[in-house]
């Protein structure tokens, strides 16, 4: 198995779209890219940790590939807006790619260049492209937040339409159990 950490926004949607990804094997809410050892959400949201709201995700190569991963990453988020996600404001909500290996981070750099190139956003991305740092797990009832909490103002106003619209396009890269809610 393999990792790749990103952060797009609010973690729940990440987590949320994630877990649809045949040869995705786990998804983890949690914090970092900051200076504070073991953070809380409130300590995240103060905007006083360095922190980003990421999502660590296990992976199997042989299923799904790095870059393809970060191809969907790319269509989950607005890349090219600093420290916002919708309503969603502050460094917490960064986008951002932290690699686990050298080659992580050239794959990074060539689909970034490839994003760019196709002008799919229409403005320069300012997504930070960093070694991976300490990953701390967020509390528990963050984790599969949108699975959990679907009638919740915020998965249904915000995370339900991404992650819809993520199954749409990427329908033919989704697990079974992906494809069953999509059928029922």
């Amino acid at each position: 198995m393999e990792y790749a950490t990103l952060g797009g926004g609010c973690f729940w949607c990440l987590d949320a779209a994630f877990r649809d990804v045949a040869g995705v094997e786990e998804v983890l809410s949690g914090y970092a890219g900051g200076h504070q050892v073991n953070p809380t959400y409130e300590q995240v949201c103060a905007k006083r940790t360095g922190h980003a709201e990421v999502v660590r995700i296990g992976f199997d190569p042989e299923t799904v590939i790095y870059a393809d991963l970060l191809r969907m990453f790319f269509t989950l988020h607005d890349p090219t807006t600093k420290d916002r996600q919708g309503a969603d404001v502050g460094p917490q909500y960064r986008s951002i790619i932290m690699t686990e290996t050298p080659e992580q981070a050239q794959t990074a750099r060539e689909v970034m260049a490839e994003v760019t190139a196709l002008g799919i956003w229409g403005a320069p991305l300012v997504t930070e492209l960093v070694p991976a740092s300490v990953f701390y797990a967020a509390e528990e009832e963050h984790q599969n937040y949108f699975a959990l909490n679907p009638w919740s103002g915020y998965c249904r106003a915000v995370i339900a339409p991404k992650v819809g619209k993520f199954r749409k396009s990427f329908a033919s890269r989704l697990n079974r159990a992906a494809i069953s809610r999509m059928e029922a």
